[in-house]
C-alpha cells in the first residue's frame, strides 16, 4: 500500500505537529523545491531508513528546504547515513546540497 504524500501526511511522518506554522513552513518548502511532489512519496521510506542510523528528514529553520541530517557521533552510522542519502538521491534523481562541515544535506529538488 502506498501512502499519499500531502502536507499533513508528511508532517505526521516527520514527527511534526500539524498546525498553522508547520503547515505554512512545509507549503513554502514544497513551492521552493523543484518538482517536490514527483519524489515526495519516497520521503516516507527515506525517513524510516534514516531513523535506523540516528538521522532524520527535517524542516530547515534557515532555508525553505527539507534537510537530511545525521545526529550521530558514530563514524559507521555517519558513513551509512551518507550511503543511504546518496543511494536515495541517485535512485529518484533528486538534487541535494551538502552543508559544509556538517552531516546535513538540503533537498533542492528533482532533476527534470
Amino acid at each position: 500500500m502506498s501512502i499519499k504524500a500531502n502536507i499533513e501526511n508528511l508532517l505526521i511522518q516527520l514527527n511534526y505537529p500539524v498546525n498553522e506554522a508547520t503547515t505554512k513552513q512545509l507549503e513554502n518548502i514544497t513551492k521552493n523545491t523543484a518538482n517536490f511532489f514527483d519524489f515526495a512519496q519516497h520521503l516516507f521510506t527515506l525517513s524510516d531508513d534514516l531513523k535506523a542510523v540516528n538521522a532524520v528528514v527535517a524542516l530547515s529553520n534557515s532555508k525553505d528546504y527539507l534537510k537530511l541530517k545525521s545526529n550521530s557521533k558514530i563514524d559507521s552510522e555517519i558513513e551509512k547515513f551518507n550511503e543511504i542519502v546518496k543511494f536515495w538521491a541517485d535512485k529518484f534523481k533528486v538534487t541535494l546540497q551538502k552543508v559544509d562541515n556538517k552531516n546535513t544535506y538540503y533537498i533542492i529538488g528533482k532533476n527534470s
